[in-house]
């Protein structure tokens, strides 16, 4: 995929590995991308409840980092986007509450450990995710975390994984009030199911 830090920004190519369980449940998110030809990997980190964010330059200097309650709520609205395109059987958690809204819209609210979360999933003519939208999820910027912008990802395709059908390319987008703009463009290559470790 792509990635940009801003909708004047320059995008930056972006390969990214991740391994999410349910039980504990954490997002554990590591990506390779390069600014200038240099290399830039980072790792977010989610799991016990705590989340936390490191990209680091040349993968020595610091360039961003975050963590605390705010980054915590964050990821909570992220593992949940993750569950909705990436495995969504686990929709059915007793600890997902939902709420009808139309034919095509219904409401998700998460709560996980200290965190409560909203979501508004959309889905198109076929009963496949379209959209995902959540105003809970806080901007990381420098100085601090922004609150108070929506959060989401429309999926682009669709295609099999083995016995199921997933997104297979999507985006993340901010709404600023200038108006809204993808920071994120992701094409999935291979998602496997039950791993066990080495």
């Amino acid at each position: 995929g792509r990635i940009r830090s801003g909708p004047s920004a320059g995008w930056m190519p972006l390969d990214v590995h991740q391994v999410t369980t349910f039980d504990p449940p954490a997002r554990l998110f590591y990506f390779d991308a390069a600014m200038a030809r240099l290399p830039v990997p980072g790792y977010h980190r989610f799991a016990g409840g705590e989340a936390t964010m490191l990209v680091k330059a040349l993968g020595l200097v610091p360039v961003a980092h975050d963590s605390g309650p705010a980054m915590a709520r964050s990821e909570t609205v992220t593992f949940l986007n993750d569950l909705a395109l990436l495995a969504p059987a686990t929709l059915l958690m007793p600890n997902i509450r939902w709420e009808a809204i139309d034919d095509r819209q219904a409401r998700a609210v998460f709560t996980l450990g200290a965190h409560t979360i909203a979501a508004t999933l959309v889905f198109d003519a076929e009963g496949r995710l379209a959209d995902f939208w959540s105003d809970d999820r806080g901007k990381a910027e420098a100085g601090g975390t922004a609150h108070g912008l929506r959060w989401s990802t429309p999926v682009r395709a669709f295609r099999a994984f083995g016995p199921v059908t997933l997104m297979a390319d999507a985006e993340a987008r901010w709404h600023e009030p200038a108006g809204p703009y993808a920071y994120l463009e992701l094409t999935l290559d291979a998602v496997r199911y039950n791993v066990s470790a080495p």
